[in-house]
């Protein structure tokens, strides 16, 4: 049966309740002195400039504590180049709360080629430097110098990321728990409104932060294990399915003891392992061995993913040298009515007002949209989702959301009647969920949609449906685009979805992402095959005929995914050109820390089922000049890749794709002053199709789904 836990608004507020509610969270000593404190109880320290919206981490989990009655003060983008800008608002009676932001901050200020970037949506006027590499450890270290006795809460998915032994992409190696770098009391991972919630009252009330072992959601560090406890090994455990023999979903766990024995041994023994369970951890092979044996990488790699269901997950423990970080399991997902309350806490909605009228590219992008969901139960291999919001959806109420709609309608300045975005981390997994919660709390499925969607998993789109035609006939409403990434494998089992969105919710274009149109870069990214991409483009089309528009979808593809060979990215680039499609913009794939296919990229063994040293191996495209090759693939119509294209395609036998005919890749002739760089590599003879004998070819990898650009395909 999947957990209850205590609702995060039930706890009895703090003392501090009686300033009230602060126009805006202080950044400065003369904002708190104006609301009457003399200290703040809480500091959150972030990499992002504050916005006072629920799409910023620290503005939400702010406004969160506010309502419990704690005194919270922001310190953003902080120079972390002395200690004291962390000095600014004293010290914090409780606890530093610290992020990087909403961004892991190397995949901010790092394009996939390990350049710098010279922009930062998440900072005044757009501009770069504003936060360090790996900003949690040197927030953390500067706090820490700063007040040497406060503890330290680290979240936010930089170290939801980070919370185990991880392969960094930028250092091209295994780095340890972020916990240990940055000397933190414990670390938050996924949402995180649950945990910090408690740790706030609970060191409230006096208890001091190493007694805080126990909270869910929570990772903290050790020289040795708690008591009480039955550790088993991670390699006794790796079998592909479930892990523990699966509970009866209709057994009624609930019931006493004495009751259970009355109904025979079977469901005692079930209840038994139920509460064993919860007291047993499993250990992953420690850092120095992941960091050694790619192998164990893979095997710990797939662990973890296996342990992410709340309603099953087991502890986990990892060594460190001589010491232990353990990782308690993941946090009971909030409730509806939990969820609209924290979606409706007095949030200004815009900038802080110090940075007067600077703009804030992120905040510009959002501040018409309404996040109606958490998570996302499709697994994509490259994206982060899972790893920190989970694989249940947790939903809003359809009121909740409407009244969002109007208050957007009533006090965001700018606003013009159109709503840009209703969706959340996908578009249209609103209240799906498993047919059975007791089904849903013992699965241990890495994805409820591939290779095919599950059973269990409810399809119908109904409440979508119901919550978009309420959306529009709300005063003022002209227009609500749907404009997060659509799962199109799910809308396809809802023509009426389907219908609705193209005839009201299409503003010309619409982005979708089949990702690849080969069986074995999907197989491994866990996308569905292009045949359920031609469905949805065909109901797109005669849906959009019908309504009497002219409508076009816009596929995103990944270059250089793991197991992506030449040949793959061949294929894509020949199946573009006979759709007619032109990639302004393309992403290669950049190794997030603690995705799956991250493990593929680096350990080159296949994660999506048991890691044996003799099993499936996975090849990746690692060197840039390859990489290149592969998003070359991708910008056919590039006349400046055309050199390194034609000399790719006479290695791979390939060279009837040369001429200037309508049937050819790229022609046989080269514009003047054009093609200089790439003819300079490909001169160089690095791009063959076998590469020690792997399958031939590179496969591309995106990290960060919601970081998606606003490329278009002509």
């Amino acid at each position: 049966m999947m957990q209850t836990a205590r609702d995060i608004f039930s706890y009895r507020k703090f003392w501090a309740r009686r300033f009230g509610v602060s126009p805006e969270l202080p950044m400065t000593r003369a904002e708190m002195e104006a609301l009457g404190w003399d200290s703040c109880d809480i500091i959150l320290v972030t990499g992002d400039a504050y916005v006072d919206h629920p799409s910023f981490g620290m503005a939400l989990i702010g406004r969160l504590l506010e309502a419990q009655g704690f005194r919270v003060g922001i310190i953003a983008q902080p120079d972390w180049r002395s200690v004291d800008d962390f000095r600014r608002l004293g010290r914090p009676n409780l606890f530093f709360g610290i992020t990087a932001g909403n961004m892991d901050s190397m995949v901010n200020r790092y394009t996939s080629d390990r350049k710098i970037r010279s922009d930062d949506a998440y900072t005044p006027d757009g501009k770069g430097g504003a936060r360090p590499d790996r900003s949690v450890i040197v927030y953390s270290q500067r706090c820490r110098e700063a007040w040497r006795d406060v503890p330290l809460i680290i979240g936010g998915i930089e170290a939801s990321l980070r919370r185990i032994a991880h392969y960094d992409y930028w250092s091209d190696k295994v780095r340890r728990s972020v916990l240990l770098d940055a000397r933190a009391d414990l670390l938050v991972y996924g949402n995180a409104e649950r945990q910090i919630v408690e740790i706030a009252h609970r060191l409230a009330a006096g208890e001091p932060v190493t007694a805080l072992r126990d909270i869910r959601g929570t990772a903290w560090v050790c020289k040795s294990l708690p008591g009480g406890w039955e550790i088993v090994d991670s390699t006794s455990v790796d079998t592909p399915g479930r892990v523990d023999s699966p509970v009866d979903p209709y057994l009624d766990t609930r019931a006493p003891a004495c009751a259970t024995r009355t109904q025979g041994t079977q469901q005692t023994v079930t209840i038994d392992r139920v509460a064993r369970r919860e007291r047993t951890a499993v250990r992953l092979p420690a850092f120095e061995d992941v960091r050694a044996d790619p192998v164990l990488y893979a095997h710990a790699s797939r662990i973890l993913h296996l342990e992410t269901n709340p309603g099953n997950a087991r502890a986990l423990v990892q060594r460190h040298g001589d010491r232990e970080v353990w990782l308690n399991p993941p946090p009971i997902p909030l409730t509806t009515r939990e969820l609209d309350r924290v979606y409706e806490l007095p949030y200004t909605r815009r900038p802080h007002s110090a940075y007067g009228d600077r703009r804030i590219p992120a905040w510009e992008m959002i501040r018409f949209s309404v996040n109606i969901m958490r998570g996302c139960f499709g697994g994509c291999t490259f994206c982060s989702i899972t790893e920190h919001e989970g694989r249940i959806i947790q939903s809003r109420s359809q009121a909740s959301i409407l009244r969002e709609i109007e208050i957007i309608r009533d006090t965001v300045p700018g606003f013009t009647g159109h709503i840009s975005d209703l969706g959340g981390p996908t578009a249209n997994m609103y209240r799906l969920a498993c047919k059975s919660r007791e089904i849903e709390s013992v699965c241990r499925r890495l994805s409820c949609v591939y290779p095919g969607i599950c059973k269990n998993l409810d399809t119908n789109h109904r409440h979508l449906i119901d919550l978009y035609r309420k959306a529009r006939k709300i005063d003022g409403i002209k227009k609500i685009f749907i404009a997060s990434g659509l799962r199109y494998d799910l809308a396809v089992e809802s023509p009426e979805y389907v219908r609705e969105l193209v005839t009201h919710h299409v503003g010309g274009y619409l982005k979708i992402a089949p990702e690849h149109t080969e069986t074995g870069p999907l197989s491994k990214m866990m996308k569905p095959g292009i045949g359920t991409y031609d469905r949805f483009k065909e109901m797109f089309d005669r849906f959009s005929k019908q309504a009497g528009k002219e409508q076009y979808l816009i596929p995103y593809f990944i270059s250089a995914h793991p197991g992506t060979t030449d040949e793959d990215m061949m294929n894509l680039a020949v199946w573009l050109k006979r759709h007619g499609f032109r990639a302004d913009q393309v992403q290669n794939f950049l190794p997030s820390p603690m995705a799956l296919a991250t493990a593929m990229y680096h350990s080159g063994r296949n994660p999506l089922r048991r890691v044996r040293r003799d099993g499936e191996r996975v090849f990746s495209a690692r060197g840039m000049r390859q990489r290149r090759l592969h998003k070359a693939f991708l910008r056919y119509h590039d006349p400046d890749n055309w050199p390194l294209l034609r000399d790719a395609l006479r290695r791979m036998g390939r060279s009837d794709l040369i001429g200037n005919g309508k049937r050819h890749l790229i022609p046989a002739w080269q514009p003047a002053g054009t093609g200089k760089h790439p003819a300079r590599d490909a001169r160089k003879g690095v791009f063959a199709t076998r590469h020690a004998g792997e399958p031939g070819g590179r496969r591309h990898h995106r990290a960060n789904r919601g970081r998606r650009g606003p490329g278009r395909c002509k």
